[in-house]
């Protein structure tokens, strides 16, 4: 059991038949009445987000989350393959479970899935990925001054901002966490 005194980010918890995760929390002490614990939770198998006070005492039971790396093996028009790489078991996923990490991994990368008794809820890309620019519009020179972006359109199809000497063909760094452009590889 975990109180909700002891919330911090990233915390798991159930509560009302399903398992949510801490996002922000704020503990508030009123001048006048009782202490609260003011949070953003987040429900890991809906992706549902609420604000909720808790009375510090509150207790509920802690959710233990699984989880796994795995390898992206292909995508067959309505499913996403993931391989595990100690059993070799592959497993399905929808397109509502990828969504946001499909547009930084490409087939054979690895990423980070997690579990709830047994179930897969949510696939998490590598924090940093290198990926090859597709497609940008050619930079015009002595046009730095303001230090511009321009979008450039990636190999998974992902969009990002990239500065004016980015070409076509060129391998760039990308933070997943942000979606925002690093470096040159």
């Amino acid at each position: 059991m975990i109180s909700a005194s002891e919330f911090r980010k990233g915390v798991t918890f159930e509560m009302d038949g399903d398992v949510y995760q801490v996002i922000d929390f704020q503990h508030v002490k009123p001048g006048k009445g009782a202490a609260f614990v003011r949070t953003k939770i987040k429900s890991v198998m809906t992706g549902a987000i609420k604000e909720i006070a808790f009375n510090p005492n509150d207790k509920f039971p802690k959710a233990h989350i699984e989880t796994k790396e795995m390898q992206y093996l292909y995508n067959d028009g309505e499913l996403y393959y993931f391989m595990d790489n100690e059993s070799y078991e592959q497993i399905p996923l929808n397109k509502d479970q990828v969504e946001e990490a499909i547009t930084y991994i490409k087939e054979n990368d690895s990423a980070t899935i997690r579990f709830y008794q047994g179930k897969p809820f949510e696939v998490l890309p590598p924090n940093f990925v290198e990926l090859v620019v597709t497609h940008t519009e050619p930079g015009l020179k002595g046009d730095t001054a303001t230090g511009a972006n321009k979008p450039a359109t990636l190999e998974t199809g992902a969009t990002v901002l990239v500065p004016l000497f980015v070409n076509e063909g060129d391998k760039i760094k990308i933070d997943t966490r942000t979606g925002e452009y690093l470096s040159r590889a």
